[in-house]
């Protein structure tokens, strides 16, 4: 990839995708460059977040932006995780000093249960469906809709305020 200004390459930048649920958090990571994600392993979320593995994982990738998908109803209305997946997307903004956007993650449940279902039955998948499995594929497609630049689908977390007393500092 190239800086259209200077023609000097310029730095391929890595995402992580997230699909919040209350008892799994689907993840992904993909890049700008392939505009392409692949699902990494599920993890828990019980009372809160498995943070050891998402601190292990961001060490990992030291990806340039968290994704996480918004869950919103066909009539744009919110549904009861909407505002905990809004909470999360915060909480990683506030954790890792990360930019990050929320998708409109409408229907991504449905295209990773098709996806998969399509995939058993031409025989590209060949084991049972894993437990968490439609999570990853979920935090995949977020992501590729993310990296597909469809603005009118993802909101950026804003930057925290900076606090007259970290100023002074």
């Amino acid at each position: 990839m190239h800086d259209t200004n200077s023609g000097k390459p310029t730095k391929t930048r890595v995402y992580l995708g997230f699909d919040y649920g209350l008892k799994r958090i689907g993840m992904a990571v993909g890049d700008d460059l392939t505009r392409l994600a692949r699902p990494l392993p599920v993890i828990n979320n019980g009372r809160e977040p498995d943070w050891v593995a998402i601190d292990r994982l961001i060490k990992e990738w030291r990806p340039d932006a968290a994704i996480v998908g918004l869950p919103i109803n066909m009539d744009g209305g919110e549904q009861a995780i909407t505002a905990p997946a809004r909470n999360f997307g915060q909480e990683l903004r506030t954790r890792y000093g990360l930019p990050v956007f929320l998708v409109d993650e409408r229907m991504s449940s449905r295209a990773a249960d098709d996806e998969i279902r399509s995939a058993r039955a031409d025989g590209r998948k060949k084991h049972r469906v894993q437990k968490g499995e439609r999570d990853g594929v979920a935090a995949r497609l977020i992501l590729e809709q993310y990296l597909s630049g469809d603005t009118q689908k993802f909101w950026a977390i804003p930057t925290p305020p900076v606090s007259p007393k970290a100023e002074a500092s």
